[in-house]
């Protein structure tokens, strides 16, 4: 009862902003893939087979996972700093019968449903293009929440770790922009140097990205559906306990 405490109050911020969070939700979407899926597809397709499947089918599941990996890394970040060390809304939290745990899983939660809501958007945004070929689409929203998870919980960690803000620039340029490049968001991974391959299948990005075109293509996946799904869970349980601990360091230390 103490996590959704803590949920609510998130839940109940976002009942006054959610509006600016459609254009991201749907206009972005829908212009990132006419952009890239049919204006860039175009020629994709025109000079090459080598992926199976018209380029908009296959980059519309792979930019639906990046999309949830920066809806969970924008409210990991300057949200989680903001409120340790300006509006210091953690630190009144913690000053009811909230723990540290009950603070981080219920902002965790509230960021999981961000992404679903997310996900379930670019899903309506794929249909009409005709992008989704098997039910399993509707399972889509799932790895994407799983890659969400695994994207915010150890950024809860840093941002909690971190003394200034200016960190959040390098986490992005060193981390969020290669993964969103390099992960099979745009072309398979296999076309990669063996040094970059390594680093896109140690990242969260690609197995999320597997698991969203295995289910809107309805094919099988590099690794095998499990597979993915414990890197993902991994990298989900890794964050969380890194959270906690950082959270507890900073508001009862």
């Amino acid at each position: 009862m103490a996590t959704l405490a803590a949920l609510e109050y998130h839940l109940v911020s976002y009942r006054r902003t959610w509006r600016s969070s459609v254009l991201s939700s749907f206009a972005l979407p829908a212009m990132f893939l006419v952009a890239m899926g049919i204006t860039v597809g175009h020629y994709v397709d025109a000079r090459s087979t080598a992926i199976g499947v018209p380029y908009l089918d296959y980059i519309g599941p792979g930019l639906l996972a990046s999309t949830t990996l920066q809806v969970a890394i924008a409210e990991s970040t300057w949200p989680v700093f903001s409120a340790f060390n300006w509006i210091r809304t953690y630190h009144a939290m913690r000053a009811s019968p909230l723990t540290s745990g009950d603070i981080v899983r219920g902002h965790l939660l509230y960021i999981m449903l961000r992404v679903l809501l997310a996900a379930g958007g670019f899903l309506l945004v794929l249909l009409p293009f005709g992008a989704l070929h098997s039910w399993w689409a509707l399972a889509t929203p799932v790895p994407a929440m799983l890659v969400g998870l695994a994207c915010a919980a150890p950024c809860f960690g840093f941002a909690a770790a971190v003394g200034n803000d200016g960190y959040f620039a390098v986490l992005f340029r060193l981390a969020v922009v290669p993964m969103m490049l390099f992960a099979g968001v745009f072309f398979p991974v296999e076309d990669l140097p063996a040094a970059a391959r390594v680093l896109a299948y140690g990242s969260p990005l690609w197995h999320g990205v597997e698991l969203c075109r295995a289910a809107t293509l309805g094919g099988p996946t590099a690794w095998g559906v499990p597979a993915h799904i414990g890197v993902l869970l991994l990298w989900c349980a890794t964050g969380y306990l890194l959270a906690v601990r950082y959270f507890t360091r900073k508001l009862e230390d």
